[in-house]
């Protein structure tokens, strides 16, 4: 493949149809002189949600974003970051820069108590904002559940406390996950009781320390494979004791969030989370086995997409006055159901052919095993032992080892991926289906929630060349030589391959003498044994030939 094959990340968004054009966009309508705020602003969805929202809603009137200070980085200095990403390009070259005016960041934290506010602030909030879209959540699975329990729970509860204190208040969006009520194999829109209390979780959490719960934390999350699933759950407890009490509120449950699909940046991602991380992994080379069903799959939703249907159901409950919908699935595996074996195939096919990483450690290849024994023994050889000898050399060389410490991570991914891969849900949508149906066609364009033109071929190479670029920061030019060096490694596999298979056609054709007599001596040994037991058996019958005992 020459230079001139080398993908183009630059990206046009399809323009809005004339005869579209005299259509209502009444989902931006909705938005219109409204002040919000906005938790996880920071994050892979609050990203492309406040994208999306000044991009088709530029007469919202303020966006609030809660932000803590981080990595001694005050929260002006984070926002200003945020926007120097990519993702916003487009906003910035179709609405000026001065649209980015309109945010504002607030100093706060969701886990500390009263949200880590100010009083002015607290005010700031009371007296202004109109609808809140609550994201904020730890999103590791292997968070301390009292650090889980202090963000995800009682964060929830002090944001929809502070809502009901809120002169102008009109709805509270919460973002919540469609795998929290992970006991139900087919999930229904509707509320499901929380595990337990969550009131009594939260004070028990506030009152012990964090060494103190994690001794009990097995006990406590139950069934619960993880603390996010479980502090999800509780979180969507809270969020029903307050729609009960009459405060508007929305539950909305995204499966797993991944790269962008159409706009505004196809592919586009800032984390390695879900498929993702598996492809760049797999196209590494250092993730050669994996244990799952291969004709399992999971359910994901592209982040726009996601986004799309957020904003609808806000439009949905505001501007239709739907108060009835208020608990909704974005979900896809009603509709399309893409099994792993067929992200592993395609993954590979665009890594080793078209697009693939930069110093792979070696050919991309493996396998997906239904045995667990099976993969730990793939691990050990084909993970960690290579992990090990090639960090030795790395380190005889005068540099630092890094590999065992990529195979630490991906060992505890594994935890989670397993019970995730293993298990399978079903999730109704039936409230897609009614948007779908209410929604003019320049809204259909526009807030697309749907996959009818879908290519996942064409999917999957953008998500690797937005990975490439993004993540790892590999530019585009650098594909010829990455190309060269996966033919490289596609020999060196090859050649291993054989001589390894030669080794062992050696040693057996070699000791086959040997071999025989050891297979024949053990067929002797088990037919002794087991005429040994039958005889034996036989002898401790009384025979039919002998008289009985007489008394």
């Amino acid at each position: 493949m020459s230079v001139d094959d080398i993908p183009k990340p630059n990206y046009s968004p399809t323009e809005l149809p004339e005869e579209l054009k005299s259509l209502p966009d009444r989902v931006s309508e909705t938005l219109v002189g409204k002040t919000l705020l906005i938790t996880g602003g920071s994050g892979f969805l609050g990203k492309v949600l406040i994208e999306k929202i000044l991009r088709k809603s530029p007469d919202v009137e303020k966006i609030y974003l809660l932000m803590r200070a981080k990595k001694g980085k005050e929260p002006k200095q984070r926002v200003e970051e945020l926007f120097s990403s990519p993702l916003f390009d487009l906003l910035k070259s179709q609405r000026g820069l001065s649209i980015i005016e309109k945010v504002e960041a607030v100093n706060g934290d969701v886990s500390l108590p009263d949200l880590g506010l100010s009083a002015q602030h607290r005010q700031l909030f009371i007296d202004n904002v109109n609808i809140i879209f609550h994201g904020a959540a730890t999103i590791r699975f292997d968070e301390p559940l009292r650090k889980a329990v202090l963000l995800n729970t009682r964060g929830t509860k002090l944001m929809l406390e502070l809502a009901t204190l809120m002169k102008k208040f009109q709805l509270f969006v919460h973002i919540s996950t469609s795998y929290c009520h992970l006991q139900e194999k087919v999930l229904e829109e509707k509320a499901y009781p929380p595990p337990t209390d969550p009131h009594k979780i939260i004070r028990t959490c506030e009152l012990m320390s964090e060494e103190l719960v994690e001794t009990v934390a097995k006990k406590i999350l139950g069934d619960f494979p993880n603390s996010y699933a479980y502090t999800k759950c509780l979180s969507e407890g809270i969020a029903v004791e307050h729609m009960n009490a009459g405060l508007p509120v929305i539950i909305l449950r995204p499966s797993i969030v991944i790269p962008i699909w159409k706009e505004p940046l196809p592919g586009w991602t800032d984390n390695i989370n879900g498929p993702t991380g598996l492809l760049i992994g797999a196209g590494k080379g250092v993730i050669r086995t994996m244990y799952c069903d291969n004709q399992g799959y999971a359910d994901y939703l592209p982040v726009d997409i996601t986004v799309n249907g957020i904003l609808l159901a806000t439009w949905n409950y505001l501007g239709l006055k739907d108060t009835e919908r208020t608990i909704s699935h974005l979900t896809s595996s009603m509709e399309w159901q893409v099994s792993w074996q067929e992200i592993i195939d395609m993954g590979k096919k665009i890594v080793t052919e078209k697009i693939p990483l930069n110093n792979a450690v070696w050919y991309p290849g493996g396998s997906m095993k239904k045995s667990k024994l099976l993969h730990q023994i793939c691990v050990l050889l084909f993970h960690m032992i290579p992990a090990y000898f090639l960090d030795t050399l790395i380190m005889l060389s005068g540099h630092k080892p890094i590999l065992c410490r990529v195979q630490e991570r991906i060992n505890k991914g594994f935890e989670v991926f397993e019970y995730y891969a293993n298990n399978q849900w079903e999730f109704r949508n039936d409230q897609i289906h009614h948007m779908r149906k209410i929604m003019n066609r320049r809204e259909r364009f526009e807030y697309k929630i749907d996959g009818e033109d879908m290519d996942l071929y064409k999917y999957f190479e953008d998500c690797i060349l937005a990975a490439r670029i993004y993540i790892l920061k590999e530019m585009p030019e650098t594909l010829p030589g990455a190309r060269r060096h996966m033919r490289i490694m596609y020999w060196v596999d090859f050649f291993t391959k054989c001589l390894f298979y030669g080794l062992v056609m050696w040693f057996f054709f070699s000791n086959s003498s040997a071999i025989m007599n050891f297979v024949l001596g053990l067929f002797k040994f088990v037919e002794s044994a087991f005429w040994y037991l039958l005889s034996g058996r036989s002898s401790s019958e009384p025979s039919s030939s002998t008289p009985a005992l007489e008394l």
